[in-house]
């Protein structure tokens, strides 16, 4: 009986485990603006450090999760106020077995240290987009720097 039990014991823990990450899943994605979303968490070795996940618009930052943790947090938050490309490229080496072909690397500089993201080609635009959008009524720094004729 104390195999029975412990069979039961472990398919408990392994179904509540799945039914965790479900849960996450559902209440991180539950208000769209979802992306499937790479980030390169370390550069000990050329080519890999890449980690799956997911990234969510909420409205001047995007959220990165990554793919399969228990965390309801996000692992890394970029904001746009301080996030520029620095420049894109597509998979190299070690890259192109880990990533779809169609994705691309984008090379970012951020406030606290240059961070790689890589996504879907079709998805660069909309993040392009995003990244150069300002809420209504903001002015953009580089506008607000020139000086423009009276209307």
């Amino acid at each position: 009986m104390e195999i029975v039990e412990g069979v039961g014991i472990g398919f408990a823990v392994i179904l509540v485990a799945v039914l965790i990450l479900f849960i996450r899943r559902a209440l991180v994605t539950r208000s769209g603006g979802i992306i499937r979303l790479s980030v390169r968490v370390t550069t000990m070795l050329d080519g890999r450090g890449w980690s799956p996940g997911f990234g969510r618009f909420a409205g001047d930052e995007l959220r990165w999760y990554r793919m399969f943790s228990f965390a309801l947090r996000p692992k890394r938050v970029l904001s746009r106020k301080v996030l520029a490309v620095e420049r894109r490229r597509l998979p190299e080496g070690q890259e192109r077995l880990s990533m779809p072909a169609d994705w691309v690397i984008l090379r970012c500089t951020s406030q606290h240290a240059p961070v790689e993201i890589a996504m879907a080609r079709s998805t660069v635009t909309g993040f392009l987009s995003w990244l150069e959008a300002a809420p209504p009524g903001a002015v953009s720094p580089r506008l607000a720097s020139q000086d423009w004729p009276a209307a």
